[in-house]
């Protein structure tokens, strides 16, 4: 396969970059695929669905992404009582003055951390729709822009959990990206049981980037050259979901656009001058799964779908 000459990367604000990845790394141990999900879908202008049991450290990486990162953050503690107007916040009446004045919600921040989304009713879920598709609000007829950049990372238990709500297609298809963490390895496990609380760790993190900072790197990373046999990857992968027999409905253009917006991000991470199919490849899983809708009577999970369609179409 013939790419593009390689150019050396820009070099502003990228050691920044790397020094956020190392401390949030040094928070979350053993995970460094999950961090770089992370910042994946940080650069390409995406957002973040973090899916897995209690206690394994969805909310850690999720705080210590809002620091490092700098900027305003908001946390939001998704509860099955909560309303829309928690989030996005309302319009007060001033009888005096006879007007209406908007009072933003917790979601006017840089960075939003959703935590436990899905124990909140599917109304109040919706609520982030135009938030996290437009980076706007509107109420009452008003659109009211929101900070730049604008970044969810929300986390979902298990929906077997008691008193879940399952996420609705239009909501899921608003995360770029969807990661579990798992445990860790035993070694790893030994360094968390006998070393500092990971709240220590935390409350020592500094600020390694800017929102400046972060909108000129995802400008960098959409700049990475795609060549025509990693886009022929692409389109083989896009249309192996929408042939394999066990999927209902497979992926749509946009997610193929998305796709193309994270592996440039990607590379660009991993210090890559142009989009390879291997950053394609591995960011894949994470794109593809939470979008695709697989026949119960397949008998197939999602992985195991998404493995064979990567086991089936040649790399460039």
């Amino acid at each position: 396969m013939t790419e593009a000459p390689v150019q050396p990367l820009k070099e502003n604000h990228f050691s920044a970059l790397q020094t956020a990845r190392a401390e949030v790394n040094k928070v979350i141990v053993d995970k460094a695929d999950v961090v770089d999900f992370a910042f994946t879908a940080l650069l390409a202008g995406g957002h973040l669905l973090i899916e897995d049991l209690p206690g394994v450290g969805k909310t850690t990486l999720a705080h210590a992404m809002s620091i490092t990162l700098g900027g305003s953050w908001q946390r939001i503690q998704f509860t099955n009582d909560m309303l829309p107007a928690d989030i996005i916040g309302v319009s007060v009446f001033h009888k005096d003055e006879a007007n209406f004045e908007f009072r933003p919600g917790p979601v006017f921040a840089n960075v939003i951390l959703a935590d436990e989304i899905n124990r909140a009713t599917p109304r109040t879920q919706s609520a982030l729709l135009e938030a996290m598709a437009e980076g706007q609000v509107t109420v009452d007829g008003q659109t009211h822009a929101l900070p730049q950049p604008f970044f969810v990372i929300a986390t979902q238990n298990p929906l077997d959990m008691v008193g879940t709500y399952p996420l609705p297609d239009s909501q899921l298809d608003r995360f770029l990206l969807r990661t579990r963490i798992g445990y860790p390895s035993p070694a790893e496990e030994r360094r968390l049981l006998i070393e500092p609380d990971r709240r220590e760790y935390l409350a020592n993190l500094k600020p390694s980037l800017s929102p400046q900072a972060v909108l000129a790197l995802a400008t960098q990373a959409a700049e990475l050259h795609v060549s025509e046999p990693v886009l022929d990857y692409i389109q083989a992968l896009i249309a192996a979901t929408r042939s394999h027999a066990a999927v209902r409905v497979g992926l749509s253009p946009r997610a193929g656009l998305a796709l193309i917006r994270t592996a440039r991000a990607h590379a660009f991470l991993n210090q890559v001058a142009y989009c390879t199919p291997e950053s394609v490849k591995t960011v894949f899983p994470g794109l593809a799964a939470h979008r695709l809708q697989i026949q119960p009577e397949s008998g197939l999970g999602h992985q195991e779908v998404i493995d064979e369609i990567l086991g089936s179409t040649a790399i460039p």
